[in-house]
């Protein structure tokens, strides 16, 4: 049995930096788990449904688990069975997903066969919540009665960063499009009510879509049933935007060109985690020298503000992040030139209280070298750049109408399926549908070339809005209204937030963007066009919880006042939207602060690939 990869043990004090403290939600989150695991007096063996661990691992770091609450195992979920432990407790901690609870039952048997000498209590532990069909099920599977207690956990939205918080819910677009299932909405809303308790009520409230509808409806009815008990905080967050992801499709579809944005198109960041190949960070020297063969392990990389040179680098276009890196490699070497020039003992005491700090940006500046060649490799090879010309041409409405050229190649080459669908729906979004004789033709040909089990893929990408039958022609008017193609974009100094796709500006951005100046009434066209209702709700502060208005008259900027707004994107949101959102932030004129809040972190594959069906054919004998 595999011991469970040790949790994430990043520190907190990038989360207190912000404008909204976000360390005071992880500490309430750590308070509430700790409260619960403590219930089970004795030592404890934690076992983690995989999908748990890294989210737990940015709230309670495994260390701390172990030397203070008497954690003295931690194993990963499995059929397998749980190794032998002399402790007294054994907590399960799991999804609600019915699959997970045979698992449980496998692990329950064999362990009542095992027996031993020491007795052995068994709890159970949901997250977010219980479900009523999980108990079903371990009852049919004869042991629920096993456990002493089944408790819920209420894991709502996770601080990553100083600005972002995700629920890691990451099929929350399939559950509410495809499988109408709106679960996930009430746990948005429920962790939105836990926000609100800590950081005050939120005065002003807007959404666009139907899901952004129930949320703020199911928000009204939470706190109909509190009985009118406010949290009694001065609100800390002046609005809430609720969107829908199926409002602006077509962002997680193209290619995000940020630093942050590609390691996640190429590597996948998980949790803040990326795990990248070894061979790149081994030095020359250590290559020479070793006598023990080289890593073949995936090395694993932390990436959020704490580390300050990263924090630089995430938002930029990557075009940018040559010459960034550079300059601060040759600002690193001037400072430890600097040893040389200190003369007297108190330079020299100054040079050495700079030294750790010193050394921390160069080992960081060696990782993202290596992390940007690796990147580089990819951004420069014909298969990124001829995909990346098909998108832009999409996106300016170029040959819409017909059959890409480009298209039909990927699937004559049989090119991985997630990228000629991604294609596929960038067209039909751009047409505003597809033809049907074009429709018919590409899914013809993905049948024929990939096999007739993807008709279901197709089928369900039909279901969720990506590809869909010729209609009115609105993106052309949104493409124009909102100015989302920005020709002769700035990558290197950007003065507008297309440069995150390199001349394609997020609609979702956007709207955030009118919303904070001058205000959704100048696109009231535009939101007309995008589906669903728009929300737009006032939540009464008490009077002696105001925040104090500056003068109609002093200028915001000059009274340092900037608003804040929380935007919270139901169905998740792109590495690039995130840079768009903190770009807006940083400008002069801006007057508004962004924190952005989640039901998961997407882009394009992942996307696809959450709404693909795998379907194995089964190969029959007729004789």
């Amino acid at each position: 049995m595999i011991q469970v990869e040790k949790m994430a043990a990043t520190g907190a004090a990038h989360l207190n930096s912000a404008k909204l403290n976000l360390g005071i939600l992880r500490d309430f989150y750590r308070r509430e788990f700790l409260e619960c695991i403590d219930k089970c007096i004795g030592t404890k063996a934690l076992v983690w449904d995989d999908g748990l661990t890294g989210p737990f691992g940015l709230i309670a770091e495994a260390s701390m688990l172990k030397e203070q609450h008497e954690v003295e195992r931690m194993f990963r979920l499995q059929s397998s069975g749980l190794p032998s432990s002399n402790v007294q407790n054994i907590i399960f901690i799991v999804r609600p997903k019915l699959g997970l609870m045979e698992t449980i039952a496998q692990c329950l048997l064999n362990e009542e066969m095992k027996g031993g000498y020491v007795r052995k209590e068994f709890y159970l532990v949901f997250v977010p919540r219980k479900s009523l069909l999980c108990e079903k099920k371990l009852k049919e599977l004869g042991v629920y009665g096993s456990f002493a207690s089944v408790e819920e956990f209420n894991l709502g939205l996770i601080p990553f960063d100083s600005d972002l918080l995700s629920m890691e819910m990451d099929e929350s677009y399939k559950e509410c499009y495809l499988q109408n299932d709106f679960t996930s909405m009430f746990f948005a809303a429920q962790s939105l009510m836990t926000l609100q308790a800590l950081y005050g009520t939120i005065p002003y409230v807007y959404g666009k879509g139907d899901c952004a509808k129930q949320v703020v409806d199911m928000m009204r009815r939470m706190k109909m049933e509190m009985g009118g008990v406010e949290p009694q905080i001065t609100p800390q967050i002046d609005n809430l935007l609720i969107l829908d992801r199926n409002v602006d499709l077509l962002t997680p579809l193209l290619s995000q060109l940020t630093y942050e944005g590609l390691i996640d198109e190429i590597f996948n960041i998980k949790n803040t985690n990326v795990k990248l190949p070894p061979e790149k960070f081994v030095s020359q020297e250590e290559k020479k020298n070793s006598k023990e063969p080289l890593p073949t392990e995936p090395k694993k990389f932390i990436l959020n503000s704490a580390d300050e040179l990263y924090a630089e680098l995430r938002d930029k276009n990557f075009n940018a992040v040559g010459a960034i890196v550079s300059r601060k490699a040759k600002t690193i070497t001037a400072e430890f030139d600097e040893r040389h020039a200190a003369k007297t003992v108190g330079e020299m005491k100054q040079f050495v209280s700079k030294l750790p700090h010193l050394q921390n940006v160069r080992a960081s500046l060696g990782i993202h070298t290596s992390i940007a060649e690796l990147v580089k490799e990819v951004t420069d090879s014909d298969e990124f750049l001829d995909s990346l010309r098909c998108q832009q041409e999409l996106t300016h409405g170029i040959d819409t109408d017909k059959v890409n050229p480009y298209i039909e190649d990927c699937i004559a080459r049989e090119e991985p399926l997630s990228k000629v669908l991604r294609l596929i729906c960038i067209q039909s979004i751009c047409n505003d549908g597809l033809k049907p004789k074009v429709l018919d033709f590409y899914k013809r040909e993905i049948i024929q070339t990939y096999g007739f089990e993807h008709m279901v893929t197709l089928s369900n990408l039909e279901k969720s809005g990506f590809l869909r039958p010729h209609a009115a022609r609105t993106y052309q008017v949104i493409r124009k209204t909102m100015k989302l193609i920005v020709e002769d974009v700035n990558e290197q100094n950007p003065n507008d937030i297309a440069y995150v796709y390199s001349g394609y500006a997020p609609l979702s951005v956007r709207l955030a963007q009118y919303l904070a100046r001058p205000g959704w009434r100048s696109i009231t066209e535009v939101l007309n066009l995008l589906p669903g209702p728009k929300v737009e709700e006032v939540q009464q502060i008490p009077m002696g919880l105001r925040k104090r208005r500056a003068s109609v008259t002093s200028s915001q900027s000059s009274m340092g006042e900037q608003k804040l707004t929380l935007v919270f994107f139901l169905g998740g949101v792109t590495q690039a939207e995130l840079a768009a959102l903190r770009f807006l932030a940083q400008q002069d004129d801006g007057g508004t602060d962004y924190v952005v809040a989640t039901t998961n972190i997407v882009q394009g594959h992942r996307l696809i690939e959450s709404l693909q069906e795998h379907i194995e054919p089964v190969k029959l004998n007729p004789f």
